[in-house]
């Protein structure tokens, strides 16, 4: 394999000390926040005896590669590494096999030209017996002749099967997945040494499934238009049955998660109510039972399930911060365990495929802690450190976030994160809002965010406003939002502004806003809506033209999307014309008279960059103060750390041109210091 013996010199960040902390002089630099991670994954070994670490190595141009550390030498070996490539999702396939996949972080979402399918591959712990088991070209058509057999390049990795020591992985073949129509997939089970397939049984047009303990698709989830059908291999029959219908949108929709052993489905639904959670289904009586598994008075419920062979050790989830609930004894005690050794931290625990395995993995992050991965010991309760997401930031200069609440002009309660600049509590600061893309998605959570803090490492108040329609919150929340593109959602916005402002939080005449995607949107809404309360705006890859969603062929919408979704969540191209008119900012230009940074990705499919072009166009005939920028290999968002950094630099120079001059803080001191960037 390539590069590989290039990799050790990489490896030595592993295995430091646990405590570490960088001190050096303010201004932090931008680049700590928008390098990409040294460390992004580290999974335990089956047998407890090893760890893979997908870690960035400079002898590999900075690119991830997947090394392998013994715990009896704590010796890493690298394993994979590709040139130009990056290793993306991995997993141990049994004690000493792994399997994994291939990404490009320096190519931006939906640049289709240049980009390749992830592929799927696998390889010894050792480095030995690479085998290719999926293609990466689009092109790629397997016409015989070639010993090695690979899978064509619309094959997905979809798990790992519950048996011990099985070479199998499953995976999905997926039909139309690229193009603008309803996808479906074919399962098989792959077998990582052989590259042999086996196609498993599962209704047509089946989107999603779930598996016994025995690798036996017990449950398919299918999509047809708007419509969501649910079948049930039942095994006192062999045979599948439709057990649920509804429509995707519907208040009596819920979603397969789990097939437990015992035959319990769980579920996740709102089951009537505002909030949605986990819930058991009796799938006898094809009937959700009453009792919800977990419930929040103030959250949806959308979890990550926790399993082990098969069986449903916990789950975890997003409230005010992230809830990891236990279900087995042994994990729940070891969770209270190292929650106190790490105090400061959300610890995300790896539980031990085996009873006697001692080691655990432990992800630990915080609002002002990037990840850093631990190795911890059950029986000596000795803590290593591993490495780190982003070494090069200290938590002391980084500012903490917080969640709070705010009463819109309708009476809405609305969620908010905050991030304070560090040090002596400040009155009347400077602030950014930050509103997210999305929309119809939960834009923050308690953990660090580079763009965030960077802002408040410049002095600035960030707040990240969880405006109506956000998910996460519950239905009534959720369901707002629908229809209200540049009117309720935009009040929101602006109400919480008005509470930061009320609170004695932000200075009225320093208020700046940005965002990007849908939150390009409102920022140009805002200053169009509100222009008495923001002084300026930046934003990047907004939509400026409602109508263009549903025209632009080359969009990455879906048809599916813009004929069922689109004109429930945002509204009716033809019915709700005049509104769609209204609210979209090409219509209303000439209005922005305040300073506005504007920047958009010269390959974006989801906001192509005609979006940009025509409101620049537009507003430039009336607003002299507008900065145009394209970044030609970037899509929908920026991927590549040069253009972060150039983009973030010229968002710190539009701020303190045009909300004063910020302060900054000291990294030796946690103190604040005056002047301009």
């Amino acid at each position: 394999m390539p590069l590989v013996s290039r990799l050790l010199a990489a490896l030595t960040l592993l295995c430091v000390p646990l405590f570490s902390a960088n001190v050096s002089a303010a201004p932090v630099p931008i680049e700590t926040f928008f390098e990409n991670a040294t460390m992004s994954g580290a999974t335990m070994s089956p047998d407890g005896h090893f760890v893979a670490i997908r870690l960035a190595s400079k002898a590999n141009d900075g690119r991830a590669v997947l090394a392998v550390l013994d715990l009896e030498t704590m010796t890493p070996k690298p394993v994979a590494s590709f040139d130009g490539y990056d290793v993306g999702m991995f997993h141990w396939v049994n004690d000493k096999r792994l399997v994994f996949n291939l990404t490009d972080l320096r190519i931006p979402p939906g640049d289709w030209a240049n980009s390749l399918a992830p592929g799927l591959f696998a390889v010894n712990r050792d480095g030995s017996d690479f085998r290719r088991l999926v293609a990466r070209d689009y092109r790629y058509l397997k016409l015989g002749g070639d010993d090695e057999q690979v899978l064509p390049w619309n094959t997905f990795f979809a798990g790992t099967t519950a048996e011990q020591d099985s070479n199998d992985v499953f995976v999905e073949k997926v039909e139309g997945y690229g193009k603008h129509v309803d996808t479906y997939s074919e399962l098989e089970r792959l077998n990582t040494v052989t590259g042999r397939i086996k196609v498993l049984d599962i209704p047509i047009y089946s989107t999603k499934w779930l598996v016994d303990r025995e690798g036996v698709p017990r449950i398919a989830q299918s999509h047809r238009g708007k419509m969501v059908e649910l079948r049930y291999n039942d095994p006192a029959t062999g045979q599948w049955r439709k057990f649920a219908e509804f429509e995707e949108l519907s208040d009596n929709a819920f979603w397969p998660l789990h097939y437990a052993e015992d035959g319990t489905l769980y579920v996740q639904s709102a089951n009537g109510k505002d909030k949605t959670t986990v819930y058991r289904y009796d799938l006898a009586h094809n009937a959700l039972l009453p009792e919800p598994v977990a419930y929040s008075e103030n959250f949806d419920i959308f979890p990550t399930l926790i399993l082990n062979h098969g069986k449903l050790l916990g789950m975890r989830y997003q409230l005010d911060g992230e809830i990891t609930q236990w279900f087995d004894a042994d994990m729940a005690a070891l969770q209270k365990e190292v929650d106190v050794r790490l105090q400061t931290t959300t610890n995300r625990l790896e539980p031990p495929r085996r009873p006697e395995t001692p080691y655990i993995v432990i992800e630990a992050f915080s609002d002002v802690q990037p990840s850093i991965f631990l190795l911890y010991n059950r029986e000596t309760k000795k803590l290593v450190k591993l490495g780190s997401s982003h070494p090069a930031v200290d938590p002391k200069q980084m500012g903490h976030k917080d969640i709070v609440r705010y009463q819109a002009r309708d009476g809405l309660i609305v969620p908010a994160y905050i991030t304070m600049p560090r040090g002596p509590a400040g009155k009347n600061l400077p602030m950014v809002v930050l509103v997210h893309g999305g929309p119809f998605v939960r834009g923050g959570y308690w953990r660090w965010n580079p763009e965030a803090e960077f802002l408040a490492s410049r002095g600035y108040v960030v707040l990240e406003p969880e405006f109506r329609g956000s998910e996460g919150f519950g239905s009534k929340h959720f369901k707002a939002g629908w229809k209200q593109w540049g009117l309720a959602m935009q009040d929101d916005v602006a109400d919480g502004v008005k509470w930061a402002i009320a609170q004695g939080i932000a200075d009225p005449k320093r208020i700046c806003i940005g965002g990007a995607s849908y939150g390009g949107y409102a920022t140009l809404m805002g200053l169009i809506n509100d222009p008495d309360l923001y002084r300026c705006g930046f934003e990047w890859v907004g939509v400026t033209d409602i109508d263009l969603m549903y025209s632009v062929s080359w969009s990455d919408f879906s048809d599916s999307w813009k004929q069922y979704g689109m004109p429930i969540i945002i509204g009716d191209r033809e019915k709700d014309a005049a509104q769609l008119k209204a609210t979209s900012p090409i219509e209303q230009a000439a209005r922005i008279k305040q300073p506005l940074l504007m920047a958009y990705g010269g390959v974006d499919e989801r906001v192509p960059k005609i979006h940009g072009e025509k409101f620049y166009d537009s507003v430039r005939k009336t607003n002299s103060d507008v900065e145009w920028i394209v970044y030609p290999e970037e899509g929908h968002g920026w991927k590549l750390v040069e253009d972060k950094v150039d983009f973030w630099s010229h968002v710190e120079k539009f701020l303190a041109r045009n909300i004063g001059a910020p302060t900054v803080v000291d990294s030796t001191a946690g103190a604040m210091v005056t002047g301009r960037p």
